[in-house]
């Protein structure tokens, strides 16, 4: 019987093992300025019942979104095809993933798997927590393969 050898899979740790020959495509923006002051988006801050902030820029491959947690609050649990990588910028909490508590605090990063349930949590009455989320979600778009899924109205 013949042996496959499985692909290699990349990281974010293998840029110089990547060898593309791409070309400079001149995009139509470069910055969002004053992130947080261009608003909430109204649909996904009400899904996720915290308030959410997208940066918009023309990625195809990655996006960002700023999270914010009120006091005591705590997201719906939901999962999605798409990683995650949060940031923590402000305040300290907690993060549910699939049956793991993960405590956090300013300057720590979360990683979240794709397809994992998970919600996040913040650990202060009167302080807003605050992150920055970084998600492969367009990638998986443009390829028609990106669902997300929030608990008790999709399952």
């Amino acid at each position: 019987m013949k042996k496959v050898q499985e692909p290699e899979q990349f990281s974010s740790k293998d840029f110089h093992k990547t060898f593309a020959r791409p070309e400079y495509v001149k995009v139509s923006k470069l910055i969002h300025r004053n992130v947080e002051k261009a608003g909430e988006h109204d649909q996904f801050s009400e899904e996720r019942k915290h308030p959410v902030f997208f940066v918009d820029l023309p990625t195809k491959n990655v996006s960002m979104t700023i999270g914010g947690l009120l006091g005591d609050q705590i997201t719906n649990k939901h999962r999605h095809t798409y990683e995650t990588v949060l940031y923590v910028m402000e305040g300290e909490g907690w993060t549910e993933i699939e049956d793991e508590r993960v405590e956090w605090k300013k300057g720590d990063a979360v990683y979240i798997p794709a397809w994992a349930w998970h919600r996040h949590g913040n650990k202060s009455i009167e302080n807003e927590a605050r992150y920055l989320a970084c998600e492969n979600a367009p990638q998986l778009q443009n390829l028609g393969v990106a669902l997300r899924e929030e608990e008790g109205r999709d399952s």
